[in-house]
């Protein structure tokens, strides 16, 4: 099976903000994290892929079709938006109907399943819920949507801790079901270290790159050494006096200590969120 989404230089200038070139591809199984600073660029490019923004260059396809031709594909994918505009004056069952009747597999037992175990009152306007509740019903509303891909903009945005852990928990069994994808925006780095499959990096517009995360937790590592060092070693992104030295390249720092008789007392990887760090600060 093929990607479900595919991007090619996909770019679009808003006054002197430029996005992109951006590539990446979205395949059957897998969780993909939009990751950057505030203002990269994220919201306006899941805009672009759900065609609410023009791109200027590039192209994206849906099951091999390009998204130019039609928006029949929008049945076939759920987009949770950071903020649901126009449902202010609707209670969650009008929400329902509403939404329902725009996606042939609409799964009212996942929905119903969400609203019990997130305690979504559905009587209430949805403008009376606070934040946290309207991300809750936003997120039923899209997963029971019964399609193949979800694209969310920081879906757990002002949610309690204990929520949460339990909609990590449905996002799992949901990717479990068959053959699915997610793109979650998101600055959490407990949602990217627990979802996470790869990571594509924004930086002020600039595509930094697209990582499998596993890759990047395995070749991100702290070395404490033995003996001071004053060389620079391959892939060094920054040393604490002259022993603790942090690498992007471990496999080549580890080759680079082995010819030149260095030992080092502990290695570790880093943590998701401190290579996210040191990726956006790295110069241009």
């Amino acid at each position: 099976m093929g990607p479900f989404v595919k991007m090619k230089q996909v770019q679009k200038t808003i006054a002197d903000f430029q996005l992109g070139p951006v590539d990446f591809e979205m395949v059957p199984g897998t969780v993909t994290a939009l990751v950057g600073d505030n203002g990269a660029g994220k919201s306006t490019l899941i805009k672009i892929m759900m065609n609410l923004v023009k791109s200027d260059e590039g192209s994206i396809e849906y099951f091999g079709t390009p998204l130019a031709n039609g928006e029949h594909w929008k049945v076939d994918i759920a987009y949770q938006p950071q903020e649901l505009i126009g449902c202010n004056a609707f209670t969650g069952r009008q929400l329902v109907e509403l939404v329902s009747k725009w996606y042939p597999r609409w799964n009212q037992s996942l929905f119903e399943s969400m609203v019990e175990t997130l305690d979504i009152p559905l009587k209430k306007r949805y403008g009376k819920l606070s934040q946290g509740v309207q991300k809750k019903l936003s997120l039923a509303l899209t997963l029971a949507k019964g399609t193949d891909i979800l694209i969310l903009d920081e879906p757990m945005a002002h949610m309690d801790i204990p929520s949460k852990q339990k909609l990590m928990n449905i996002l799992v069994e949901w990717m479990d079901s068959g053959d699915k994808a997610i793109l979650i925006a998101s600055h959490d780095a407990e949602d990217i270290r627990k979802l996470a499959d790869y990571l594509v990096i924004l930086r002020q517009g600039e595509h930094i790159g697209s990582f499998e995360k596993e890759e990047l937790t395995e070749q991100y590592c702290r070395y404490w050494l033995e003996r001071p060092l004053q060389e620079k070693i391959p892939g060094e992104l920054e040393r604490k006096g002259e022993r603790i030295i942090v690498t992007n390249s471990a496999e080549e720092a580890e080759k680079y200590f082995t010819a030149h008789q260095i030992s080092w007392m502990e290695k570790e990887s880093l943590q998701i969120e401190e290579i996210i760090t040191l990726l956006l600060v790295q110069p241009r």
